[in-house]
């Protein structure tokens, strides 16, 4: 299975590349939508990031208040370093057990979409890599509609990330994005013909790398109940505590 990288930069249409990928019928593994799921109550990564940051960025209902949470680490590179060490080991081991599911369903190529794809490391995963590109004042432009922020807020955000000239020198290939919706599809389609290995190759690889895959998603499987499994019962200890230290009242 080929494994693909898609990365690019915010508002240059990277989210329109994936969906289109994901309509062809090419499996897509959405960093963005796993670092949700991670932190969700009762999950490692949501008891990681309380006892990094405190309970002051969950919401009433135990949720991670993403909001607040970005206003903490937004400006504070020590900070987001924090977070990413609470998160990232999660995100990753999600995200692999996503591509094992893929290469054991028997699939031709797998995407990971991720927007830090090069600065978490993840494309030393993959065989190839996709960058979604557009000229930085269509980007800028975009990213103003799109958000409704003022010029020298869209360009703050456009600087806290990776320069799109350092990403597009990295890619296998590049998808210019600053046309028509019909243009970059038809980019994709040239960017899939090469990158794409056919059935018979898929199937050999497959026949060899199945039963350790198999046994290596289990394990994986088994280790994540067991994180899951310690992070409900460390909450419920928290709760027992708070509660023992409480007043009582005759």
């Amino acid at each position: 299975m080929k494994l693909i990288g898609l990365t690019g930069g915010i508002a240059t249409g990277k989210s329109t590349v994936s969906s289109y990928l994901a309509s062809q019928g090419i499996p897509v593994v959405d960093a963005d939508l796993v670092a949700r799921d991670v932190v969700r109550p009762g999950q490692p990564a949501h008891r990681a990031i309380v006892k990094a940051f405190g309970p002051t960025v969950l919401t009433p209902t135990g949720e991670i208040d993403r909001p607040k949470l970005g206003e903490l680490v937004f400006a504070d590179s020590a900070k987001r370093k924090q977070l990413n060490a609470a998160t990232h080991p999660f995100i990753r081991a999600e995200m692999f057990m996503a591509v094992l599911r893929a290469f054991l369903r028997g699939e031709k190529a797998c995407v990971l979409d991720a927007p830090l794809l090069f600065e978490a490391g993840l494309h030393k995963w993959v065989h190839s890599v996709i960058v979604v590109y557009c000229p930085d004042e269509v980007q800028k432009e975009r990213l103003i509609r799109r958000d409704g922020l003022t010029d020298q807020q869209a360009q703050s955000r456009i600087d806290s990330q990776m320069p799109m000239e350092r990403k597009r020198s990295l890619a296998h290939i590049v998808i210019d994005n600053s046309g028509t919706l019909e243009a970059t599809r038809a980019a994709v389609d040239g960017a899939l013909k090469k990158l794409v290995p056919g059935r018979l190759r898929t199937m050999v690889i497959w026949a060899v790398l199945a039963l350790p895959a198999a046994f290596l998603y289990g394990i994986m499987v088994a280790l994540k109940g067991w994180q899951a499994f310690r992070a409900r019962v460390g909450g419920f200890g928290r709760i027992t505590d708070s509660a023992s230290k409480r007043p009582h009242y005759e």
